[in-house]
């Protein structure tokens, strides 16, 4: 399958230790597979960068099955449930966890705020997962060891205008 990383520089090498710790799966190299997302968080990025710089997105090929092989330790989230929503909150903390690769929804700015509500106890688990239910998502597929992330083959970059 095709994924996508969004930046603000071609990423033909990807490296797992320029992640940021405090992240929705914790420090690893970020994708998706849906192009519009990976475009969001390249224009997203760009904001951030220092000097001149232009919104790119990188794209890899990957096979899927590693995501059912035992060769990798996998997380994968089917929805945004309890279990989701823990192992974010516990991630975006720093949390370490063992896993080279992690595949789920995105917790977005707007279901940042929904987690905020949770973490500061005035929703449950339960009434914090029935409010995710309702936001559209897109997909994250992040990589966490070096042997994980060398399965991606790089295909191409191209500049977002």
């Amino acid at each position: 399958m095709k994924i996508y990383h969004g930046s603000f520089h071609k990423v033909k090498n990807p490296c797992i230790e320029k992640g940021r710790p405090s992240t929705d799966f914790g420090k690893g190299f970020y994708t998706t597979t849906n192009f519009e997302q990976a475009k969001q968080w390249a224009v997203s990025k760009l904001k951030t960068s220092k000097g001149e710089a232009v919104a790119i997105v990188s794209t890899y090929n990957f096979d899927e099955e590693l995501l059912k092989n035992k060769k990798y330790k996998v997380k994968r989230f089917n929805s945004p449930d309890k279990e989701w929503l823990n192992f974010v909150v516990d991630c975006r903390k720093s949390t370490p966890h063992e896993y080279d690769i992690v595949f789920g929804a995105v917790a977005n700015d707007k279901i940042y705020a929904t987690i905020t509500l949770y973490e500061s106890q005035i929703l449950t688990a339960e009434e914090t997962v029935a409010r995710l239910k309702i936001n559209e998502y897109f997909n994250q597929i992040s990589f966490h060891t070096k042997a994980a992330v060398d399965e991606l083959e790089f295909i191409e970059s191209m500049e977002i205008s």
